[in-house]
């Protein structure tokens, strides 16, 4: 695979792993996915993937510069 190639499906597979951590977060906290026997602490864990995820998106960008 050549290197433009691969850049293209790094940013690939990254978007797509930001795109489905935030759907999972938000899910958690809209209480639309749960997760049996925790439920009272589902939106809490929610919370902490959705800023971790922001914060690795900043961080990743940062790293770049």
């Amino acid at each position: 695979m050549g290197k433009g190639l691969s850049k293209i499906v790094t940013l690939v597979v990254w978007l797509t792993g930001i795109l489905v951590s935030l759907a999972v977060g938000f899910g958690m906290i809209s209480k639309t996915l749960t997760i049996p026997y925790i439920q009272p602490i589902v939106p809490i864990a929610g919370w902490i993937v959705v800023v971790l995820t922001i914060a690795g998106v900043i961080l990743s960008i940062i790293n770049r510069f």
